[in-house]
């Protein structure tokens, strides 16, 4: 006696086999030792919090109407200086390119659909 899977269960399990398919991709390996390093370095954390306060700063005084141009160059270059740091770049490089396979990944899962998977399923690109 064979028992069928149902549509549903069968698309759970090929859903489930693709995340550990992903999971085993060295973009994904390479992506997940960046982040590692990066959060291992108190210097780069402690660099990360103040450009998220500058950043938070910033858009607080754009919403008041405050903000100036002096302000935005100081945001720009304090991000500048964290993407310079060469643990933050590697970092910023292996998302990106765990962004993009994850992007193709997307574009083949809806190539049949009618709609676009990722920002359907409430992908990480949707804003």
């Amino acid at each position: 006696m064979s028992v069928e899977t149902t549509p549903r269960e069968r698309a759970t399990e090929l859903a489930t086999e693709l995340g550990d398919a992903i999971a085993e991709l060295d973009v994904y390996d390479a992506f997940l030792e960046a982040k590692a390093t990066v959060e291992a370095d108190e210097e780069l954390q402690q660099e990360m919090a103040e450009f998220e306060r500058l950043r938070e700063e910033f858009l607080m005084a754009r919403e008041a109407g405050t903000a100036s141009n002096e302000d935005l160059l100081e945001l720009q270059n304090a991000q500048e200086e964290l993407h310079s740091d060469p643990k933050m770049s590697a970092y910023l490089e292996a998302k990106s390119e765990l962004e993009l396979r994850l992007q193709e990944l997307d574009q083949l899962v809806s190539e049949p659909l009618d709609v676009e998977f990722g920002e359907t399923a409430g992908g990480c690109c949707q804003e």
